[in-house]
């Protein structure tokens, strides 16, 4: 990769474009994990179920366009606050940045190919159950923190 293609070295958060910001995600849909808060201390804590608009083995929104009307949670990123920040993996390419962070090997902006955060484990590709299989009353069975662990 030359310079003027790693623009997320020069360039901060705000001053990506669109396509350079939605680049920046790299599919591995833990964002897209249904979240509980604990009514008592206020943590957000994931579950392994997937929001119903993820295609459960590709990580990709079935209706992205259209995704806040249909899932009013969705978590829309842009702009980014602390808060949510907080929300992303540690992984999240985002919340790196927005950190001050490099962006890891295996993330597709790095390495070329997006198979790369799926090779690297990182991917809740066919790690996950969809939503619309799991009555509401069970969420709390299936709360995982923190999201499934990662290499380094």
């Amino acid at each position: 990769m030359n310079a003027t293609s790693e623009f997320w070295k020069s360039k901060s958060l705000n001053q990506m474009s669109d396509d350079e910001w939605e680049s920046l995600c790299d599919g591995c849909g833990k964002c897209c994990l249904v979240k509980l808060e604990n009514a008592d201390t206020g943590q957000i804590l994931n579950t392994s179920i997937a929001c119903k608009l993820l295609d459960t083995e590709t990580c990709r929104c079935s209706d992205y366009k259209n995704r806040k009307s249909k899932v009013p949670g969705c978590l829309v990123l842009r702009p980014l606050t602390r808060y949510l920040v907080d929300l992303l993996p540690g992984t999240c390419a985002y919340r790196l940045l927005y950190e001050g962070k490099a962006l890891p090997a295996w993330h597709p902006l790095v390495s070329g190919y997006r198979q790369s955060v799926i090779d690297a484990g990182i991917s809740i590709a066919g790690r996950v159950i969809p939503e619309q299989f799991v009555h509401p009353d069970e969420l709390e069975d299936f709360v995982i923190n923190p999201v499934f662990s990662s290499p380094a």
